[in-house]
């Protein structure tokens, strides 16, 4: 078995081994994984935070070693960059990279830290150790209010909406998996919209009754979810309601919570 992790701002994870094929998810600098299988140009890899599959061009993977794999299991929920964008330095070659809000950074200590073999240096905003705060949960997901809709995608600068729960609840230290579907089989369920609290997790479905869409609940039966843009809608029993278009935009299914109890 082979190892890598992701020294790259954001690294693109496809469903196909090919350039041209669907962005399924993306690997944030700091997240580690396992390999699957090699090709000529492009890796199948495991990501250790979800367990989502997908190829990754070859000249972006960033071999590890076991041990190092193994140490990085015990970091990756330490500490992410809070940060829209922050700057990271390798001390090595005094190069330098943009890293995005919810980035990994395993093992810091005094803004210091190595990873596959190098040395590195971050002076902006971290939370070193994240808690199951859900007014912090809330102050998170408005961080990230007007960034755009991007199919696959999990930073500010593209993001889609189970990538978009994902990263909000991977800042306040709790892990959900990749895809709205999965997400949904976990915590508890509600049994009505009025029972919900700020943080608690609504999803949607589309005509067929799968689980396609997926957002976070706010005060006064608000919703902020990624659609065309991460935004705010009024939600109620029936769905998402657009005030622009006087129109429901999505079908509720299920209201789960994942915290306890405030």
């Amino acid at each position: 078995m082979k190892y890598g992790v992701s020294v790259l701002s954001i690294i693109p994870c496809r469903g196909e081994p090919a350039d041209q094929a669907e962005q399924t998810t993306q690997l944030l600098f700091g997240e580690h994984y396992k390999v699957l299988e090699e090709r000529k140009k492009f890796v199948r890899i495991r990501n250790a935070f979800d367990g989502y599959e997908s190829w990754i061009c070859r000249k972006q993977h960033s071999e590890i070693h076991q041990d190092e794999y193994n140490r990085l299991n015990d970091y990756h929920m330490c500490c992410s960059t809070l940060d829209l964008l922050g700057i990271l330095t390798c001390t090595d070659d005094d190069s330098i990279m943009t890293l995005p809000l919810g980035a990994t950074l395993p093992g810091i200590k005094d803004g210091m830290m190595e990873l596959a073999g190098k040395t590195y240096e971050y002076s902006g905003d971290i939370i070193p150790k994240p808690g199951k705060d859900k007014v912090k949960l809330v102050e998170h997901a408005l961080m990230y209010e007007n960034a755009p809709y991007l199919w696959g995608g999990r930073s500010p600068f593209g993001i889609d909406c189970s990538g978009y729960t994902q990263m909000i609840y991977k800042l306040n230290g709790i892990k959900l998996p990749r895809d709205a579907s999965e997400q949904a089989k976990i915590g508890t369920t509600l049994s009505f919209v009025e029972e919900g609290e700020p943080g608690d997790l609504a999803f949607f479905d589309n005509d067929e009754g799968l689980i396609t869409h997926v957002g976070i609940l706010l005060e006064d039966n608000y919703i902020i979810h990624a659609s065309g843009k991460v935004r705010i809608d009024r939600i109620d029993h029936q769905g998402i309601y657009d005030e622009k278009t006087r129109g429901y935009t999505h079908s509720l299914r299920i209201i789960k919570r994942i915290y306890p109890h405030k």
